[in-house]
């Protein structure tokens, strides 16, 4: 019964993010590769998802993977999570959604978001970029819509970038990130729908990580 209660919830969940991002169990097997069948069987309760399907669901809908795990009823470890581990399930991931949506035919890698990053917190020295940033971040979450809990995350690092909350170190990583969210031409163009925020998610999760590190935790 424990378990067929949390594959429930994992199903209700998945109803309600499908619908946050306008999506059908159609599109979202084209973008994530498993089939149709399969994901109408794990919404239902008639199927266990496996982790593999639900790191790739965290991937493609923007929800922590502990979301997914905990509602699917896998037990989850509350010691500091390994943040490069997760990282880098989240690229498996996000290559395989890459390869099955015929949609980009780049090279996606961590550390070319990575680069990015760096690059931008090279141009934050500059008071034009802070900005941009204060001026802009609002409209693009406007655009973006629901778009998941890394949106949460991001209006967060807003809120402490506006205010100066935090070390220089620590304001220039949130800058970056915040500024890799606003500027469309990315790794992953954000036009590229619905895959085009997959490398905003990473960034997302690297900025944490480093972040995490920093404070030692």
């Amino acid at each position: 019964m424990g378990n067929e209660l949390k594959t429930n919830e994992l199903g209700v969940l998945l109803k309600q993010l499908l619908k946050e991002h306008s999506l059908s169990m159609r599109k979202l097997s084209e973008i994530t590769g498993i089939d149709t069948a399969t994901i109408s069987r794990i919404i239902s309760g008639k199927r266990r998802a496996t982790p593999e399907h639900l790191q790739t669901l965290s991937d493609c809908l923007g929800i922590p993977s502990a979301d997914l795990f905990t509602a699917a009823g896998y037990t989850i470890n509350k010691a500091k999570k390994d943040h490069q581990s997760d990282i880098h399930a989240s690229l498996d991931s996000i290559q395989s959604i890459l390869a099955t949506s015929n949609l980009y035919d780049g090279t996606f890698t961590i550390e070319s978001v990575e680069q990015q990053l760096k690059q931008y917190e090279q141009e934050l020295q500059s008071e034009e970029a802070r900005n941009t940033i204060l001026k802009s971040f609002k409209e693009k979450i406007k655009k973006v819509g629901s778009g998941g809990p890394f949106i949460g995350e991001l209006e967060q690092m807003f809120k402490h970038y506006r205010l100066k909350k935090g070390t220089p170190a620590d304001l220039a990583v949130m800058g970056s990130v915040l500024m890799y969210f606003i500027v469309s031409l990315d790794v992953i163009p954000d036009y590229i729908f619905p895959i085009g925020y997959l490398d905003d998610a990473i960034s997302v999760k690297l900025a944490l990580s480093l972040l995490s590190a920093k404070t030692g935790s």
